[in-house]
């Protein structure tokens, strides 16, 4: 596998996409400082770019300059429970990974092929599920290759979980719920 994390981490470094499992779905994803890449994250998904889309990392540490608060403040996370939390965007944050909003959803992943793929580049990583915009995310290989195998740069082999699904999505200032697990 380590191998396959150099491999993915040097497609992610020279601008690519890549489709990568996660704690309850498939993701796509790219370096977020990466705006081509963004962008073609955001148009394969046929998204719209005011909904901004979720960074994650390997450790509180990687989201320096990616948030505007103390790492320290974001909770450990739970494996089979994944919360994605609204926080104030740092500098380091592009308007259309944010949505063009003051703030960013971030999640410290539990996914060992997720933390390994930030911990490769050194960085947080786009990850928004893998899907069209109003349909259902991939959980299986099969579906995720059958859909968007041709679109990105590579397939990350692996399988997701153990979430059942989707993180939730909470407001870590006012600890609202903005999409149930």
């Amino acid at each position: 596998m380590n191998m396959v994390i150099r491999r993915t981490a040097d497609i992610l470094l020279g601008g690519g996409v890549i489709a990568y499992p996660t704690e309850g779905v498939f993701g796509l994803g790219c370096l977020p400082d990466d705006a081509d890449a963004v962008l073609r994250v955001l148009a394969i998904k046929r998204r719209d770019p005011s909904k901004g889309l979720i960074l994650i990392a390997d450790a509180a540490t990687t989201l320096e300059g990616w948030i505007a608060m103390s790492v320290t403040a974001i909770p450990n996370p739970k494996p089979a429970r994944p919360i994605t939390w609204i926080v104030p965007a740092g500098p380091a944050v592009l308007p259309i990974v944010s949505g063009m909003r003051a703030s960013v959803a971030v999640r410290i992943t539990t996914h060992p092929i997720a933390r390994a793929l930030c911990s490769a580049t050194g960085s947080p990583l786009v990850s928004t599920s893998a899907n069209l915009a109003g349909e259902r995310p991939a959980r299986t290989r099969f579906v995720l290759r059958r859909k968007f195998a041709s679109l990105v740069d590579f397939v990350v082999p692996g399988d997701c979980g153990p979430a059942p699904g989707p993180s939730e999505i909470r407001d870590l200032v006012t600890d609202r719920i903005v999409r149930p697990a």
